[in-house]
């Protein structure tokens, strides 16, 4: 379910949003950003994710997700849920005028690890361009928004990784 733009202003303008992230790591260790397109947090390297709609369950939304963000369907069970996370901007999809809405999320931050024959497709509706990072220059690049930083200290350990 979709709210038309005036009620989805009003809503972004009143409410947090909630919405999952996927934290994608390969089996190098490396994790898919992709270069935003859109406010908020546009031209920031960020994880793929969006917004849970109405009446959706969380499976259904992980399921839609990862097909829309990662070219191909996973089961939130195939992920671990990492922590749940708030994300505050000062802008919205709306822009960046006095007049505008700023956004607030409440964000469940899922990990996903993929075995080396895992071929992802993600599209260029939301992001540019992806690009795979290491945690490590994941940590110390501006490019890289914090609340996509923030996940890093979420990270276990490297153990199996699958691809469904």
């Amino acid at each position: 379910m979709w709210l038309s733009d005036i009620d989805f202003r009003l809503v972004v303008g009143a409410t947090p949003l909630v919405s999952m992230d996927l934290v994608v790591q390969n089996q190098e260790g490396k994790i898919l950003l992709g270069q935003r397109l859109n406010r908020p947090a546009k031209g920031f390297w960020f994880v793929p994710g969006g917004r849970i709609r109405k009446n959706e369950t969380l499976d259904q939304a992980f399921r839609r997700l990862t097909q829309d963000e990662l070219g191909r369907v996973y089961e939130r069970s195939d992920s671990r849920l990492l922590n749940v996370y708030e994300h505050f901007y000062q802008d919205s999809v709306y822009g960046k005028g006095d007049n505008d809405p700023d956004t607030h999320y409440v964000v469940l931050g899922y990990h996903l690890q993929l075995s080396s024959d895992c071929k992802l497709s993600p599209p260029t509706g939301q992001h540019g361009q992806y690009r795979w990072w290491s945690p490590t220059d994941m940590s110390v690049s501006a490019a890289v928004h914090d609340n996509s930083r923030a996940y890093l200290q979420a990270l276990p350990v490297p153990s199996q990784r699958m691809c469904t």
